[in-house]
């Protein structure tokens, strides 16, 4: 049963049911072995918190940065700000130090949490320039201080001044007094255009959200779930918060890289993602079945054809399956989809949100063959995640993102943008009442930005309104939905649409380096660099030919009709993705002019 209790005492009111009972699975930085933390460790911890902040100044509603990857501390940092009404501002682990300088700034933040050396030594070198900023806290003791650093102290030291508790009175008067009104995050967007902007998040927003997703998505105490995404995402924020208010235990993985082995290790009924990663499963399993002998490959193709006709053709639409073919699913889903799964880690699979961006109609229905229990919902910052998501054994439709929660109002307007509101809807952006002003309607719905529709109680996107292209011939493009068909072919790691303003579509691509590498080895190309593999015109025809076969069902405009392949990835670096490796777009054409032009040549 959940505990919806406010943010300031949920993690003492939950240690009061569960005790010594295990709720987070943990490595310290660089470590290889998992460690445990029980409720009442987590709260004492979370109790130190509290008071050390009282101790270094923290006054009701300032605001506090955490720059840092996922980790234990990170959660006892979170509920020990909100224990003493305090407001948590999440950094990405990834900022460049223009991007933490700019937040720091706005939001007058004093004192920083920060993760290992890569954030300790960004924050060291623009505190001079960040005039507000007293105090750096340091996650992990094997981070190098500059000796001249007066203001760092280690996190173990950081909590010695909470040791005894010696302001518990006051935590507990401000406790006492938490309203819902008061302000937890400023989640500031990573913007794909322009500066970022900061998304206010209050208390009240949070039991909203908790309270709606309780009741449509089924996560429970006997749950482990693994977090995948980092938490300065408000879709692994909202959702690790959800979990804990159910009594789950939550796998904290430090490293995005490392997730396949900690699903390996670590077992995970759940866990939170977006498309890209089952996009990845699925070129993986495609993989192994191009490679296994014509009798492998047939079975496995019957098999996901059985799974396919018994999971979505029926049990998606909510009608029974035929008996002969529920008992043909069953054997081959404890045969080989449990190979599958198992070979995943995903043995005990229960369920898994998937959001953050369009999910390729073919990936959802292969996850969903193969026996896994996707969730494909919808929402943004400031909706507090969910807007939307299919509810785990009601029907639902390939394709849509799924049921509004309770509490929202959707309403589709005259352009076609999805507008909302209900008590989960931020009230604006921090020190920004111009954006803020912009973002509603004059009744008070909030712009989504994204083209949608409703059928049938279910919510169906169509793209980003600002994303939507316009070809010089007057065609409507939306780069997207075509790059999330490109994306599941196995040589494609990147892609790129182009098409604003152009004559037709062009892309630029970032292959899977290793396995073209392979294929040009298997074939006798010669090449000593991945440029030679770029510019080689046997790996261009093989690259067209898989394109044409996977746009086959868009429309001729809508098709990729040249492209140019490119011998690095995009990057955070170069300014080209957010945080959060969503493109921009506006950098692309920039930085890729000369190449984006030779497409266009007569």
């Amino acid at each position: 049963m959940q505990n919806n209790s406010h943010l300031a005492v949920l993690i003492h009111e939950q240690a009061k049911k569960y005790g010594d009972r295990e709720v987070l699975i943990y490595k310290d930085f660089g470590g290889t072995e998992w460690k445990s933390c029980s409720w009442n460790q987590f709260s004492a911890i979370v109790r130190q918190v509290s008071n050390a902040l009282l101790n270094l100044g923290v006054k009701k509603q300032e605001n506090v940065g955490v720059f840092s990857q996922n980790s234990a501390q990170y959660l006892f940092c979170d509920f020990g700000a909100w224990g003493v009404r305090a407001v948590t501002i999440p950094f990405y682990a990834t900022s460049s130090e223009q991007q933490i300088q700019f937040i720091l700034n706005d939001a007058k933040i004093r004192i920083l949490f920060v993760g290992e050396q890569d954030q300790y030594d960004k924050a060291h070198r623009v505190q001079a320039t960040c005039h507000t900023l007293e105090r750096i806290i340091v996650f992990d003791r094997g981070v190098c201080l500059n000796k001249e650093d007066t203001m760092a102290m280690y996190f173990d030291d950081f909590l010695k001044l909470g040791d005894g508790l010696p302001r518990q009175t006051e935590v507990e008067a401000l406790q006492a007094s938490a309203s819902m009104d008061d302000i937890a995050n400023i989640l500031y967007t990573s913007g794909t255009t322009g500066d970022s902007k900061g998304v206010i998040l209050t208390c009240g927003q949070y039991h909203a959200a908790l309270e709606a997703n309780n009741k449509c998505v089924p996560v429970g105490e006997e749950d482990r779930v693994l977090n995948f995404l980092p938490f300065t995402h408000i879709f692994e924020k909202g959702w690790k918060i959800l979990c804990l208010t159910e009594g789950a235990k939550l796998i904290v993985n430090t490293y995005p890289q490392q997730v396949q082995q900690a699903m390996k290790e670590t077992h995970p009924t759940c866990m939170s993602s977006v498309p890209r990663f089952w996009e990845k499963v699925y070129m993986g399993v495609q993989e192994k079945i191009e490679s296994s002998s014509v009798m492998q490959r047939k079975i496995f193709e019957h098999a996901i054809a059985v799974g396919k006709r018994h999971n979505i053709d029926y049990l998606s639409k909510g009608k029974k399956p035929p008996v002969t073919l529920h008992i043909e699913y069953e054997m081959l889903n404890k045969t080989i989809f449990s190979l599958v799964r198992r070979e995943l880690g995903l043995e005990n699979a229960h369920f898994f949100p998937t959001a953050g961006a369009t999910v390729n109609p073919k990936v959802e229905e292969f996850v969903h063959s193969i026996g896994i229990n996707m969730v494909v919902g919808y929402g943004l910052t400031e909706s507090l995640a969910t807007v939307s998501c299919n509810h785990l054994g009601d029907p639902w439709t390939v394709g849509s993102v799924g049921i509004p929660i309770e509490g929202i109002s959707i309403r589709i307007s005259d352009e076609g943008e999805v507008l909302l509101k209900g008590p989960t809807i931020t009230r604006g952006y921090y020190n920004r009442e111009d954006l803020t002003k912009q973002a509603f309607t004059d009744d008070g719905y909030f712009r989504t930005g994204d083209s949608g529709y409703l059928k049938d109680g279910e919510l169906f996107l169509k793209e980003r309104i600002k994303d939507l292209y316009k070809t010089s011939n007057g065609k409507y493009i939306a780069p997207q939905m075509i790059e999330s068909k490109i994306l599941v072919d196995k040589y494609v790691d990147q892609i790129a649409i182009i098409a604003d303003q152009r004559k037709f579509v062009s892309a630029l691509i970032i292959p899977v380096y290793p396995l073209l590498e392979e294929y040009a080895r298997e074939h006798g190309i010669d090449f000593q660099t991945r440029e030679d593999l770029c510019k080689n015109q046997q790996i261009h025809d093989m690259m067209e030919e898989r394109i044409d076969t996977l746009q086959q069902q868009l429309a001729y405009y809508e098709q990729i009709k040249r492209f140019t392949l490119l011998p690095h990835a995009f990057s955070m670096e170069r300014g080209e993705l957010t945080n959060t490796l969503k493109i921009k777009r506006r950098v692309l054409n920039e930085n890729y002019r000369h190449e984006i032009d030779m497409m266009y040549e007569e």
